[in-house]
């Protein structure tokens, strides 16, 4: 018994510790990124007389609560309204979808909104699919996917279009995504810190010590040439936008981060949906771990390497480090409370007393660069470093994080069942508030 604590123990330190460099790294690759970014403001207007055309394309399925208010933001968006294209893929939806992208078609007579309806023999099969459809039709230069409760600011396109100017190898630019409606009970508070920290530790601290980065589902473009050639999206990827990511980074090209471009989305106000999309996402990914797995071995980029890495600790790794973590916490419990029953069992202090307080450090030294870490992301924000958010930085390991461990027991339950029994896996809609 022992030596299976011993070993559970060893393990458990290392996860702790590989969490905690991660996590210092990316902090001060994140103070680097903003460092860079103040020092170097952009000019809105510098290209304006060389800007490519953009197709603007827009998945949406039974959206019918969000569609008109997102196709409002896009028409406003501060770029050549000639050098625009838009695309709306309203795919199979039995709801008033259709009606609401009329309706701003009807306010906007000037402006062309190309709608592309699909049935349930011609779509209803995913947004890779749908996007794929949209792709066909698509005329410019650069593709920009918005999902259907997008909400970009008026420079969000110009941001980005204005970064790929920076060098040839960047395929795709993406901006920072933001919860419009954070506010709404504890589930959308640590939603947005998660977000937060995502957007302005992790990501930026990626790009700026790695040059490495990642398509997100919405507000991102990609050169139209380049996705053709790998392909467009793969419709067997539930997590399309992960799976689109490594094969540009295996052509050789990268994907840049400008947080500037910045999007509002809307979060999962219930926690069954909050399990459900994360649920999709994490076996999506795990899917995309598993097809990027053999890279590991190849001559591919050190990127996408690094990236499959990455991927995995957070999938297969961080899941056993909580694991690992509430199993010890809740054995010591219970060996407290049985000493105390019948306390010639003694189990604590058969235990070793040195291996029970390292334990007890590291976790503890894992716990607080946890916080600091989110508050770091929270301190960059502005409006976000307030003293609710820290308190719901320090609740939520305890809380929103443990819910991890079932997001990835069912994605990683999904996944095999589908390899068994060669299932197609399903896209699963984020139900709208």
């Amino acid at each position: 018994m022992l030596n299976a604590y011993y070993l559970i123990f060893i393990l458990s330190i290392l996860s702790i510790w590989v969490s905690v460099i991660i996590s210092i790294v990316f902090v001060f690759g994140a103070i680097g990124f903003v460092s860079k970014e103040r020092k170097n403001p952009v000019d809105l207007d510098k290209y304006n007389d060389r800007l490519p055309s953009v197709t603007i394309m827009i998945p949406a399925h039974n959206e019918e609560r969000v569609i008109a208010s997102t196709l409002e933001r896009i028409l406003d968006l501060n770029y050549p309204k000639d050098l625009i294209q838009i695309i709306v893929i309203n795919d199979n939806s039995s709801d008033s979808t259709g009606e609401r992208i009329k309706g701003v078609q009807d306010r906007n007579p000037t402006r062309k909104i190309n709608v592309i309806t699909t049935n349930k023999e011609t779509g209803g099969k995913g947004k890779a699919h749908a996007l794929n459809l949209a792709l066909k039709q698509a005329k410019g230069e650069w593709i920009c996917i918005f999902d259907a409760d997008a909400a970009p600011e008026r420079n969000t396109l110009k941001f980005l279009i204005i970064k790929s100017f920076e060098s040839l190898k960047y395929a795709a630019v993406f901006g920072r995504n933001k919860a419009r409606n954070r506010n709404r009970n504890f589930l959308t508070k640590c939603i947005n810190i998660e977000l937060v920290v995502s957007q302005r530790v992790v990501n930026p601290g990626k790009w700026h010590l790695f040059k490495l980065g990642q398509i997100p589902g919405t507000n991102f473009i990609i050169n139209k040439g380049i996705l053709e050639k790998v392909g467009g999206w793969d419709t067997k990827a539930i997590t399309e936008d992960t799976d689109l990511g490594f094969s540009l980074m295996k052509k050789g090209y990268l994907i840049a981060y400008e947080s500037r471009a910045e999007a509002y989305q809307q979060e999962p106000e219930k926690l069954s949906v909050y399990i459900k999309q994360r649920t999709r996402w994490a076996k999506g990914n795990i899917y995309v771990v598993f097809k990027n797995l053999p890279d590991l071995f190849s001559n591919v980029s050190w990127r996408v390497k690094l990236d499959i890495i990455f991927y995995s600790l957070n999938y297969i790794w961080f899941l056993l480090f909580i694991l690992i973590s509430d199993g010890i916490f809740i054995f010591n419990i219970l060996a407290i409370i049985l000493n105390l029953i019948n306390p010639s069992l003694d189990i604590v202090s058969k235990l070793s007393l040195n291996i029970n307080f390292n334990f007890t450090l590291s976790f503890i030294l894992m716990y607080v660069i946890f916080v600091l870490q989110m508050n770091v992301g929270l301190a960059s924000d502005k409006g976000q470093a307030t003293f609710e958010n820290f308190l719901i930085s320090c609740a939520s390991y305890f809380t929103y994080s443990q819910v991890f461990i079932l997001i990835s027991l069912k994605a990683s339950y999904g996944y095999l069942g589908d390899v068994i029994f060669k299932r197609e896996a399903k896209w699963y809609k984020t139900e709208r508030f």
